[in-house]
């Protein structure tokens, strides 16, 4: 007696579809999983045989030998309970063949016999090439995001059995409850830091990393926060593919199923390599770095970081993706992140005011090395953001500035400057193409002579040449001026390139 179920597996970001096979026969009583199965997928074994029982089933005490084809990739999880029991039961024939034709399975089966959910269901969705799919309710929202497919669910395996066997009728698709929608952080909030302000704002117009270094409460971890309010929302293809990657990673998703708003992560000062990376695991899971694609990574605390786990960021923030290789598989994950970071400019944390500084020129050099040149060199913005004037901080003394421009206003310039982008063929400014800078970041004359100063001073390289052109363009977008590039922008660009340990624009 044989039955095939197909289902899919997980590996990196992308579902593989898989196929299990069941063979029931004669001889000792045992339970045989081939195939390449992790440790979870071989204690399947268990879960089944006590969903079964517990739905009213019979457990076939003869040899059974479970197959998980292809088997030369290792399958992982325990997304492939169900599939296992529903061909069990085909197998058995507690249920026919035709009973299941044209469908797929995948989740998890609790001792009761309840369906669980699984990470991964939207890619799994998307390996298999059968047009109906069998999901945990709790997947069902995600799984019908796609819409290639016809999704069904049920709550547990003796409501699955009678459905497939005609007794009952499908449940209805699980409506979402009104989860309580948490308000984005507002830039109205932050007072004063002109400079600071005008950073974040040309960062999410142009999609430049940014630096912020300032003494502790100044005001950087406010601004960072508040960035990801300022970028326009998803396109329907980077939801997908933002989602896809989250439901990988275990992540919790919205009630809608699908990410509408771009991610911010936030990652602790200890994490290690693998967590912001990716892999460490059989399924290569992905790390910090993919989880903030088409959002912010942001990075406090900067120089607390191990100099190793930092420079795992510098091919990334090349080429918009990363690719983690292992013994048993390579996966190349996404990674198109905007990184934001702050920093103190000393151990104290007070270099930047004169006299309170309590470090020595050793300990103030030592601190600022702990970040690469070259990681330096990816930031396109690098600010000082100093702490904000008491006017500023009390309402009620005099001489307090007229109210911060909201969010909202400020999300509007963006995304009109994320348009003007767009009709160059591109996402943001930070993407255009070196070779195309000439034709869509012309200079004017005056201009030229302000970066050609520069690179005669060797305090710009090539590189980094490209990178300030790319950050004027968006300077001029953001004031509405098409035309080439002045020397206002230019120096504009400069300014919020600096050095903010000397502030000097540094070779780049």
């Amino acid at each position: 007696m044989l039955a095939t179920v197909p289902s899919a597996t997980l590996l990196g970001v992308d579902g593989w579809p898989i196929t299990v096979e069941v063979h029931i026969s004669n001889g000792l009583p045992g339970f045989t999983v081939v195939g390449l199965p992790d440790a979870s997928c071989r204690e399947a074994r268990d879960r089944v045989r006590a969903a079964l029982l517990s739905s009213g089933q019979r457990w076939e005490n003869r040899r059974v030998t479970v197959n998980l084809a292809p088997t030369g990739m290792r399958k992982s999880g325990a997304g492939l309970d169900l599939p296992v029991a529903v061909a069990l039961l085909v197998a058995a024939d507690v249920l026919h063949s035709y009973d299941i034709e044209g469908m797929a399975f995948m989740g998890e089966l609790g001792l009761d016999g309840s369906l669980r959910p699984i990470p991964g269901v939207l890619a799994m969705v998307d390996a298999v090439r059968e047009p109906v799919v069998v999901v945990p309710p709790a997947c069902y929202t995600e799984a019908a995001a796609l819409g290639r497919h016809e999704v069904r669910t049920a709550t547990n395996l003796r409501q699955l059995t009678d459905c497939l066997q005609g007794r009952r009728r499908w449940a209805s698709p699980p409506t979402p409850s009104e989860g309580q929608v948490e308000a984005e952080p507002d830039l109205a909030d932050v007072r004063g830091q002109m400079l600071g302000r005008s950073a974040v704002e040309v960062s999410a117009a142009g999609g430049h990393h940014l630096l912020l270094v300032g003494p502790p409460g100044a005001g950087k971890s406010m601004l960072a926060r508040r960035l990801p309010g300022l970028l326009p929302p998803l396109t329907p293809a980077e939801a997908l593919a933002t989602t896809r990657i989250h439901s990988a990673a275990g992540l919790p998703l919205p009630v809608s199923g699908v990410l509408r708003r771009p991610p911010f992560r936030a990652p602790h000062h200890g994490a290690s390599a693998v967590s912001l990376v990716g892999g460490g695991t059989a399924s290569m899971r992905p790390g910090e770095i993919s989880c903030a694609n088409f959002g912010v990574l942001f990075l406090d605390e900067l120089a607390e970081f191990p100099a190793a786990v930092l420079d795992t960021l510098r091919q990334p923030l090349e080429e918009g993706a990363i690719r983690v290789c292992r013994a048993r598989a390579s996966v190349t994950f996404p990674a198109q992140f905007l990184l934001v970071a702050a920093m103190n400019p000393c151990p104290c944390g007070d270099g930047l005011t004169p006299g309170s500084c309590r470090c020595g020129d050793h300990a103030r050099v030592r601190y600022s090395a702990r970040v690469s040149g070259p990681l330096l060199d990816r930031f396109d913005l690098r600010v000082t953001v100093d702490r904000p004037e008491i006017a500023q901080l009390l309402p009620d003394l005099p001489g307090l500035s007229t109210p911060e421009e909201s969010s909202a206003v400020v999300a509007e310039r963006v995304t009109n400057a994320r348009q003007i982008a767009a009709a160059r063929g591109v996402r943001c400014n930070a993407e255009l193409p070196a070779p195309a800078l000439d034709e869509m970041a012309p200079l004017t004359p005056a201009a030229r002579s302000v970066l050609e100063a520069r690179l005669r001073q060797g305090r710009l390289s090539a590189r980094g040449l490209h990178r300030v052109r790319r950050v004027a363009r968006t300077l001029a977008d953001l004031a509405g001026r098409p035309g080439p590039i002045d020397e206002e922008d230019v120096c504009a660009a400069l300014v919020l390139r600096s050095d903010p340990f000397t502030g000097a624009t540094v070779p780049a």
